[in-house]
């Protein structure tokens, strides 16, 4: 008895969890998504002018200014390699030595020789340098690397400065008046003068222009026919008050619309030509970078708002109907079995009025499934308690069940959830605006351009050391070749060929050459067509001394580092970037590729083939929408280059941006369409799926045990595992199993003690 009323006391204690939570969260959640529905379609609209192209405006100014940036680079780069590779000796004039330094040089440049430690000008030759006296003594009192000046007093040009260091000279009362008398070291500021590098635009229609900090345009260039608008004479103005609220030590970027006639506005795009890494050369130069071009309005405007309430209403519906029916069929019947087992467990417990009070009333039979079976299993060890039956057997056909209920619960949010990840709402090619695809047409010029300047700059710099090397001893090569193997990081090999194409002489790793040929001249090529890693190497003659027999090594080549190429891909919303072959084998990429494959998708191989019809030729840019297995992406092409050591090698790049990534309303809508009904079905699956963990598991298992309770199997006991209504069930079955036992114990006792009362009542009357 003290056991009974312990597990008594327990029943009666306030139950945790159960039923109600899963069907009340499930109902909330479901009720949240379709608000969140009628929110998030609803708020997706579409804008005169979209933000795709906006956005694709804004990043063409960016590539622009990049661009410039390399060229400004590249151009301060070959002064000071030049300054330094000058072969001043103690007896150099500065005269001979401007001569030298600016022989190879520009027709149309100036250049002056200065004095380090006064400014004084020494040599001068070609345009006049600007830079006032004042301004020539605070340059070259600077100290380390002195960044490029732009000067506008008459015309615009950009000042590059190299140091040159003399050896000490030796006291000469005949010396030249310009040179310091001393025996100390000498030290000169070499200044050039040039144009603002070329913009080159992309894109018909487009106007490029180079701003200075107060909105000037310095360099203005267009390609096509241009609108009237896109000329429009605010836009400076209001891209210079953008780059002054964003702060001119950034290589920041933005986007502005402008004026608009004929429905045609006009979209710009600014960004400033500065480094985005650090410190740069062009980042006190204050230049700024604005694109723009006159696009066609949107006109038909989209509205998902329809469609949205349409959604919310059907969910809102199915949500309330499940709620509905959870708690008639699940949640109620539960609560009024409960309720039954305990009256019950007091029955059993009880003695006199009170038990038959509460084993007097039948046993309702209320749900379907598990609780029904429970019901009538009950309503037995009812009758078995007022001993009015015995054990009873159940039928071993159940029929569906609670989780039938909840399968098809689960179906029917699917049934809503589904089409709205896979059918509703779907962007295709029509919904990309003919701007955005003539937009990356333009960015995939303008990476094809990078990768040419990154190539022409490295066969550049890999002429001027093969310049360096004839007439030098083995050990002398060995060391020009290290100090530029370390001084021009795209290098991961440098090595020379005799005129049998064998190596004589390496610095730098392995080469990664299987093809073995001396060519003629020089230029760009690739130097294996398998393998782990593409082979990209540029080569320049190394001439041979006049009057001297000829060296060893005939061509240098250096072998590009596959990675530097890689880097100057990548760039945002640009999608992924592949550089190919004539034969449209991948040779290098903004992401994971494998060496010499095709492109991943056959229409990306015949847009490449498209914008070159065959090496050697200018070629076309091309752009197209494709659809791909996971939505439409927009591809362009465009041919590596049109000039210089590249143009010959028939490569492209090509470009291919998911529509997913562009915000686009298409897009939009169709990415929150999909989110809603992910939320949905995940939010449907968690909430049954925990229904059927606390509540329906657990009712199967109280089902079978309660039949077999009832069926007379007083031996099992009932161990209650969580503290809910099933948990409170289980522990008024435990009662009753209880009572069951004692009196089944009771009537074995009796019937034991039966033939022993009738014998000593027998021996009495004896």
């Amino acid at each position: 008895m003290p056991r009974r009323h312990r597990v008594r006391r327990r029943a009666d204690m306030p139950l945790l969890g159960g039923v109600r939570p899963p069907i009340v969260l499930l109902l909330l959640l479901l009720l949240l998504v379709a608000a969140v529905t009628v929110g998030g379609l609803g708020a997706v609209h579409s804008d005169r002018v979209p933000a795709a192209v906006l956005n694709s405006e804004q990043q063409i100014a960016s590539d622009t200014a990049l661009s410039v940036r390399t060229a400004i680079d590249s151009e301060a780069s070959t002064v000071r390699r030049t300054a330094d590779a000058y072969p001043a000796t103690s007896a150099s004039t500065p005269t001979a030595t401007l001569k030298a330094l600016t022989a190879a040089g520009k027709a149309d440049l100036g250049s002056a020789l200065l004095d380090a430690h006064t400014g004084k000008l020494l040599a001068s030759g070609g345009a006049p340098v600007a830079l006032a006296e004042a301004e020539a003594a605070r340059k070259a009192s600077e100290q380390g690397t002195i960044a490029p000046r732009l000067v506008t007093s008459d015309a615009t040009r950009v000042l590059y400065f190299a140091r040159i260091t003399l050896p000490a000279q030796q006291v000469d009362a005949d010396q030249d008046q310009n040179q310091v008398p001393t025996g100390a070291e000498r030290q000169w500021l070499l200044v050039v003068s040039e144009a603002l590098p070329t913009v080159t635009t992309f894109g018909d229609g487009r106007i490029a222009k180079v701003l200075n900090a107060n909105g000037k345009a310095l360099v203005t260039t267009s390609r096509g026919a241009t609108s009237p608008t896109a000329a429009d004479s605010g836009l400076p103005a209001s891209a210079s008050r953008a780059v002054s609220a964003s702060g001119r030590d950034t290589d920041t970027s933005g986007s502005l619309v402008g004026a608009a006639t004929s429905s045609r506005p006009t979209v710009a795009g600014w960004a400033q030509v500065a480094s985005a890494t650090g410190p740069g050369d062009t980042d006190d130069l204050g230049l700024v970078v604005l694109t723009s071009r006159a696009v066609p309005a949107t006109i038909a405007a989209t509205d998902y708002s329809g469609i949205a309430i349409e959604a919310a209403a059907a969910l809102a519906v199915i949500a309330v109907l499940l709620g509905l029916a959870l708690n008639f069929l699940v949640q109620r019947p539960l609560l009024r079995l409960y309720l039954s087992a305990g009256r019950l467990a007091r029955g059993a417990t009880e003695d006199g009025s009170a038990e038959e009070a509460e084993l007097g009333r039948p046993v309702p039979v209320h749900g379907i499934g598990e609780l029904a079976r429970i019901g009538r299993a009950l309503e037995s060890l009812r009758q078995q308690l007022l001993g009015e039956s015995g054990p009873q057997e159940f039928p071993a056909g159940r029929g569906p069940g609670y989780r039938a209920l909840a399968a098809f619960s689960l179906v029917l949010v699917a049934c809503w959830a589904l089409p709205m990840i896979f059918v509703l709402n779907r962007a295709d090619a029509g919904s990309v605006p003919a701007p955005v695809i003539a937009n990356q047409q333009a960015r995939a010029e303008l990476a094809a351009n990078r990768v040419r300047q990154s190539l022409d700059q490295s066969y550049v710099e890999l002429n001027d050391v093969a310049a360096s090397l004839p007439g030098k001893s083995r050990a002398a090569q060995t060391g020009e070749l290290r100090h530029a193997l370390s001084k021009h990081g795209q290098y991961r090999s440098l090595y020379l060929l005799d005129r049998s194409g064998a190596i004589t002489l390496r610095v730098g790793d392995t080469p990664l050459r299987t093809l073995v040929h001396v060519p003629r001249g020089g230029g760009v090529t690739t130097v294996n067509t398998s393998g782990r890693i593409p082979a990209i190497a540029s080569y320049a003659q190394v001439r041979p001394v006049k009057g001297q027999a000829a060296a060893d090594g005939v061509v240098l080549f250096g072998e590009i580092d596959v990675t530097t190429l890689n880097s100057t891909l990548a760039r945002p919303n640009l999608g992924t970037v592949w550089v190919t072959d004539a034969d449209c084998k991948v040779l290098a990429a903004s992401e994971g590729y494998r060496a010499f494959q095709d492109l991943p998708e056959a229409g990306l191989t015949r847009l490449a083939r498209a914008a070159q019809s065959a090496p050697g030729t200018v070629g076309t840019a091309t752009s197209k929408v494709l659809s791909t297995s996971t939505g439409p992406s927009v591809d362009a092409a465009a041919p590596l280059a049109q000039n210089g050591p590249t143009a010959h090698l028939g490569w492209r790049v090509v470009t291919a941006e998911p529509a997913a990534a562009l915000r686009l309303p298409a897009t939009q809508a169709q990415q929150r369409t999909m989110l809603v009904g992910i939320l949905a079905l995940a939010f449907g699956a968690a909430c049954l799926g925990w229904l059927h963990v606390v509540v329906i598991r657990p009712l199967r298992a109280v089902a079978a045990l309660i039949e077999k309770l009832a069926g007379g199997d007083r031996r099992t006991v009932l161990h209650p595992v969580n503290h809910d209504e099933i948990g409170s069930v289980t522990r008024s079955l435990e009662l009753i199993r209880q009572a069951l036992a004692d009196r089944s114990r009771a009537a074995r006792a009796e019937q034991v003690d039966a033939p022993f009362g009738l014998w000593r009542e027998n021996t009495l009357q004896w």
